[in-house]
């Protein structure tokens, strides 16, 4: 089976979600994050897997469910990040990040049989997961990270590498108002949804 590695920062008010604020406040962008921080680990927690890793900048809290491993992030750019994570492990790897509260089980049950790659393409033009048979960190190292083509440039170095990919579903993060709001309607039953309904409730975002 495959390690499960989800990439995260600590959900502290001015330092995760920034471009939520406004309309809602650092606290509440904090508490929006911790939520999709909980739906994604609680999706991963379900997967199958041979490991669980939440590669963590900050200090684990209540929203950690048991089960994983946690593991700092290294110094450094994001692609830097992403490649430690991948170094860290010995085999097949699928790499997630905590704007996406909307992933399932199924959708994270990486399956490699005939592909040397998965990747999952994000609507603002990045990528919401990343999956390796063979972990090789060079792969992700250079890749311009936060750009509109940043999903484009990493899926062309997987085929450069004479890769065989496996395309995910395009998913949507959550980085402004709408995003959350669009995402919360596809989930509307997990924990985030229930936070923005909370968060949007004195402000009069449409949900």
């Amino acid at each position: 089976m495959t390690t499960l590695l989800v990439i995260a920062k600590e959900p502290l008010p001015g330092r995760v979600k920034t471009r939520l604020t406004p309309p809602f406040t650092p606290a509440e962008a904090a508490s929006l994050a911790e939520a999709a921080l909980a739906d994604t680990l609680r999706a991963v927690a379900a997967t199958p897997a041979t490991r669980r890793v939440l590669v963590l900048d900050g200090t684990p809290g209540p929203w950690l469910p048991p089960g994983f491993d946690v593991v700092p992030q290294c110094a450094g750019g994001l692609d830097l990040r992403l490649a430690d994570a991948f170094a860290r492990c010995d085999g097949p790897a699928l790499l997630i990040g905590m704007d996406t509260p909307q992933v399932t089980p199924e959708l994270l049950t990486a399956d490699f049989a005939g592909y040397d790659a998965c990747f999952g393409p994000a609507e603002d033009g990045g990528f919401w997961a990343l999956g390796l048979a063979e972990p090789d960190p060079a792969l992700l190292r250079g890749v311009p990270m936060s750009t509109p083509d940043t999903g484009a440039v990493q899926r062309r170095r997987l085929v450069a590498a004479g890769l065989r990919v496996r395309d995910l579903p395009r998913l949507r993060d959550v980085d402004t108002a709408a995003d959350a709001a669009a995402v919360a309607a596809r989930a509307p039953h997990g924990r985030f949804a229930a936070r923005l309904a909370v968060c949007t409730a004195h402000i009069g975002i449409p949900r």
